[in-house]
């Protein structure tokens, strides 16, 4: 992995608009800030490499580096990564009840790994209005909290920063695709650090095609509801395009063609639809609103699932095939239209005359997903 500095990054992912609003750069130093979904640099910096750089998710994110560091293999070109089961699931009755987004999967993972000590913290996010907001969960009981999708770019990571500088050890990290990636190169030691631990410990994945600038909703919404009054919010499978948005008086639907212009142009480039790099990795499940679609992609992933399913707070089933089909086929579409994106944009796999790149994948493995 190149590893440069904040002036770098700036460059290559501020001023290109990749920015995504993760969260990666933020409480690791005192010069990036995020604010309503913006990240910002406040004052200038001189170090030539930075955590900030290494870390983000919009540049010099080599794919083969990560999937020979973290699984002992090159990068492949699968549908949905590597991984040993696909199931649905839902929370189990054993689980706390609350206002889930779906199968209420997560957040019975979440609570059942507080509880268990498996993890000591959880980076969550919360949301005020239509604002996410990051919080570092350390009591079960706060997990329900946040439960239920934002659809809005956030900040998390920047809880996971600021709760690794605050001593847990073990912090549990529910993130989307880019904040997975995010905590996969950060788990890559990429500054080569003596005393480097990976403080996350559990890393649970959300499926997303695309998230929305935070801002811009923000002013859409104005124009039709109170956002302070917004309990759920909600994107039904195909063929509905809507944005259905439960205010606890009504609902309120946008067709998506009003939302999609909202997308950020770093959500265009992004290859990965199912949080490739998690421990386990939860979706919806289309047709089934009440279930989750459930990705167990590492051992610790299997023994979290296992050990939530003996306490009664998970129950799993075998996944349908024309669900897995379907699903196999959105993700790879995902791959394709974002990498094809990346290298109209000249950002895949940059060389000459030292260009940067935002993605590098090998060019036998970039052939087989855009065939």
């Amino acid at each position: 992995m190149q590893v440069l500095g904040s002036n770098e990054l700036v460059e290559d992912v501020l001023k290109r608009d990749f920015c995504i609003g993760c969260g990666a750069c933020v409480n690791l130093c005192p010069y990036f800030k995020s604010y309503h979904g913006k990240t910002a640099m406040l004052f200038p910096c001189t170090l030539e490499q930075g955590q900030c750089f290494a870390y983000c998710p919009k540049v010099e994110v080599d794919f083969d580096e990560l999937s020979s560091t973290l699984l002992g293999r090159p990068y492949v070109a699968s549908e949905l990564g590597d991984h040993h089961e696909v199931l649905i699931s839902r929370a189990g009755d054993e689980a706390e009840q609350g206002l889930f987004q779906a199968g209420g999967t997560v957040s019975a993972l979440v609570s059942f790994a507080l509880k268990t000590g498996q993890i000591d913290a959880a980076a969550l996010t919360d949301r005020e209005g239509v604002i996410p907001v990051p919080r570092l969960v350390t009591d079960p009981e706060e997990v329900l909290k946040c439960a239920s999708s934002k659809f809005t770019a956030a900040p998390t990571l920047s809880v996971l920063n600021q709760g690794r500088r605050d001593g847990y050890k073990s912090i549990g990290v529910v993130g989307t695709p880019c904040q997975v990636m995010a905590v996969a190169q950060m788990r890559l030691n990429p500054l080569g650090k003596e005393n480097f631990q990976d403080a996350a410990g559990l890393v649970i994945g959300l499926f997303c095609t695309w998230a929305v600038d935070t801002r811009r909703l923000s002013a859409l919404l104005s124009e039709r509801l109170d956002a302070g009054g917004i309990r759920k919010m909600d994107m039904p499978p195909p063929p509905s395009e809507l944005l259905v948005i439960d205010t606890g008086q009504g609902k309120v639907e946008i067709p998506l063609d009003e939302i999609r212009p909202l997308v950020p142009t770093g959500c265009q480039i992004c290859p990965d639809m199912t949080s490739e790099w998690a421990d386990v990795s939860v979706g919806v499940l289309e047709g089934r609103p009440d279930w989750n679609t459930l990705i167990i992609r590492t051992d610790k992933g299997r023994e979290l699932i296992e050990g939530a399913t003996k306490k009664g707070l998970l129950v799993t089933e075998p996944i349908p095939e024309k669900n897995l089909s379907a699903l196999r086929t959105a993700s790879m579409n995902k791959k394709k239209r974002a990498l094809a994106q990346a290298r109209d944009r000249r950002v895949l796999n940059r060389n000459e005359d030292g260009n940067r790149s935002a993605l590098r994948i090998a060019n036998e493995t970039l052939e087989k997903i855009l065939e």
